[in-house]
């Protein structure tokens, strides 16, 4: 029961990251022949037979969702629910009750009593997706629940017993947010007994073509038309491109390019990728355009880290994890060029 449903037919997703979409094979879902991918297959399975809480790191965009619903369905707890949250969606006034329900009368606006996600969870997988936003007040209840395996209700006097997998996921250097005091080390150990780390896209991106192919079928059996193909420099350009946005950017990338290209055929020009791969007209500086070296790495470090600020909404976390940097060494570039 707990390895034999790999090959069943199941609920997909039509992103990568969002589990949601037609049914497909559970390998139709995780795509990718890359050494990354065969090995993040095979930590799956035996994860699966676990029902230690696993830590899920990855970049927005890489299907750690998706990786989280494998775990589950492949797991002893498959038939039961699969509860999926994203912490940084819930107000943090409704939090207490989103997560643990409350009673009727318990406040104002609760005119009936209401099932907290937990008790939905009941018997199966709670997946707690951007974790690093729960505010320190949640994250003592939501300790406290994890140790004890109960929890109560708003306005209820009693606590409640649940047995429920934790399995939980974030963008952020979790570890990092532990070191800047925004995340406690006691919940940080409770929800990191294991953890699993999902590839970016620029780690696999020998994945790329048997992705691009893929959605490419999906996309056209959506419409109903024929399949469009990739021309040899529209995946030469993929394959240079550093994909910030993972895999839901490939996609949302393929979608744009099949809707606007010519006889079901994708050049590199559909992709409109000219002006974000190349930094200057043929890639290359002149020794004319440089005064001063110092000066000249300086600018380009600067634009690059902007780049990546601005690309995570100002999440230095991310930020330095889009630019393959520790936090500290992320925190000394930015001093250093007086960025706030």
């Amino acid at each position: 029961m707990v390895l034999g449903r790999l090959g069943e037919l199941v609920t997909t997703a039509l992103r990568l990251g969002s589990g949601e979409g037609e049914a497909l094979p559970v390998d139709s879902r995780l795509l990718g022949e890359s050494p990354p991918m065969k090995a993040l297959r095979k930590q799956i399975l035996k994860l699966a037979r676990s029902q230690a809480p696993v830590y899920i790191s990855g970049e927005s965009g890489s299907g750690k969702e998706l990786v989280a619903r494998l775990i589950h369905e492949q797991g002893p707890r498959g038939e039961q629910p699969f509860v999926p949250v994203n912490c940084g969606a819930i107000p943090s006034e409704l939090m207490e009750s989103e997560f643990f329900g409350h009673k009727k009368g318990s406040f104002t606006g609760a005119i009936e009593d209401k099932q907290g996600l937990f008790q939905a969870a009941n018997g199966g997988t709670l997946f707690l997706d951007e974790v690093a936003d729960l505010p320190l007040p949640m994250q003592v209840k939501l300790l406290r629940a994890i140790q004890e395996k109960a929890v109560r209700a708003v306005g209820g006097q009693q606590e409640v017993v649940v047995d429920v997998r934790i399995l939980c996921a974030t963008h952020k250097d979790l570890a990092g947010e532990v070191a800047a005091e925004r995340f406690r080390q006691d919940l940080y150990y409770r929800l990191n007994v294991i953890e699993l780390h999902v590839p970016a896209l620029r780690e696999r991106r020998d994945d790329i073509s048997l992705l691009a192919d893929n959605m490419l079928k999906r996309l056209a059996e959506g419409t109903g038309l024929s399949a469009a193909t990739l021309a040899a420099d529209a995946l030469e350009k993929l394959k240079s491109y550093r994909f910030p946005g993972n895999v839901r950017e490939l996609e949302n990338m393929l979608e744009r390019a099949y809707t606007l290209c010519e006889d079901d055929r994708i050049s590199a020009s559909d992709l409109r990728l000219a002006d974000t791969c190349s930094p200057g007209e043929n890639g290359e500086t002149s020794l004319a355009q440089i005064d001063n070296l110092e000066d000249h790495l300086e600018s380009i470090e600067r634009k690059l880290i902007m780049q990546a600020l601005e690309e995570t909404r100002w999440n230095r976390t991310a930020a330095a994890q889009r630019l393959g940097l520790s936090f500290r060494s992320m925190r000394y570039r930015l001093k250093k060029l007086g960025i706030d």
